[in-house]
């Protein structure tokens, strides 16, 4: 029934009170929900193998996030299908801000264009709460290839590609789908190995059992730097500081090359705006904490600047992502079916 419908002026005006006593009794519990939030420990899910570059930033942010919330954040890794396991698991979690996800662009972009059928769709089960780091991806070789530039690489892929295999922290994941990318750009067929997490994935690298890997600056760097394994390229527009010696690839001849690879904590649909906003605040001061900084940017990770975080700026970005890796996706055939 509408209230065009009830001709009663005075069931009308109960209508609307009762209407508007109900919408102020809602603000005034996702207020009191924001007040006191959070009470407990907070889970933060973390969709990949502990040692792997999503670990890693996830308990850098975790430890000053709990000091600024008065909770302790804990990390829960949970790895599988590139991530989103992880990820269907907190979307389908009680909308009370306790179970937060440490998103990338895998879980959150890739994970809508490989399949398919999406396990989820990220720009509705989830509420975007902030960006929180974009980095770069090492193109990573065991010690035991002969090559030592881009160019020498894409020559041996090519001569023996048949007997070479490359590793990933799983199907669908960041580290796949940049390889994946690199390999369609060479125009070869590796066979790929799929981790639970990176940091298995570059133990493998180091002890010369998988040949190459695409992975993230953060866990690629010291490999790289203790001559572990090899650094051929940086897959991003421009150099790290991190690593000033390694050149991109597009600097060796891929023009326009860059597979670099974002995260950000994402909510439960529904949850109430007041804690997502609470939580965004305290992320906002967490990347303001200068210890915080430093230990990211070590890793090799771009300074997120104010104007890029926070709920509308993610949800945004989310829709441009997805919308900019739609057609090279569909064109290189990759599929994680």
């Amino acid at each position: 029934m509408t209230l065009l419908a009830i001709s009663n002026p005075r069931a009308r005006i109960h209508l609307i009170s009762n209407v508007a006593a109900a919408l102020l009794a809602g603000l005034s519990l996702g207020q009191a929900l924001a007040q006191d939030y959070p009470t407990k420990p907070i889970t933060m899910v973390v969709p990949f193998a502990a040692g792997g570059p999503s670990d890693v930033t996830g308990r850098i942010l975790a430890q000053r996030l709990g000091e600024l919330l008065g909770q302790q954040v804990i990390i829960d890794n949970v790895g599988g299908a590139g991530g989103s396991i992880a990820a269907s698991r907190v979307a389908k979690a009680a909308p009370d801000g306790y179970q937060i996800l440490l998103g990338n662009i895998g879980t959150q972009v890739w994970s809508q264009l490989l399949p398919k059928k999406a396990a989820y769709d990220s720009t509705v089960d989830f509420e975007p709460v902030s960006l929180v780091t974009n980095g770069a991806r090492v193109l990573a070789v065991s010690k035991d290839m002969p090559v030592s530039n881009l160019q020498d690489f894409i020559a041996y892929v090519r001569a023996n590609q048949g007997k070479l295999n490359y590793a990933s922290a799983g199907a669908g994941s960041a580290s796949h789908i940049g390889c994946v990318l690199l390999n369609s750009v060479m125009g070869v067929k590796v066979t790929h190995i799929a981790y639970r997490g990176a940091g298995p994935a570059m133990q493998d690298i180091a002890g010369g059992r998988v040949d190459y890997m695409c992975d993230a600056i953060s866990t690629a760097a010291p490999q790289v730097q203790s001559g572990a394994v090899r650094g051929i390229a940086l897959l991003s527009g421009s150099r790290a500081a991190i690593l000033p010696e390694l050149p991109t690839a597009q600097e060796q001849g891929l023009k326009d090359f860059d597979v670099s690879v974002w995260q950000g904590i994402f909510l439960p649909k529904a949850t109430p705006q007041p804690i997502i906003q609470r939580l965004a605040q305290a992320i906002d001061m967490t990347l303001d904490t200068p210890a915080v900084r430093e230990r990211l940017e070590g890793l090799g990770d771009d300074h997120i600047k104010p104007e890029r975080r926070g709920p509308a700026f993610l949800a945004g970005f989310l829709r441009s992502e997805i919308a900019k890796w739609d057609a090279p996706i569909k064109a290189s055939g990759i599929s994680s079916e």
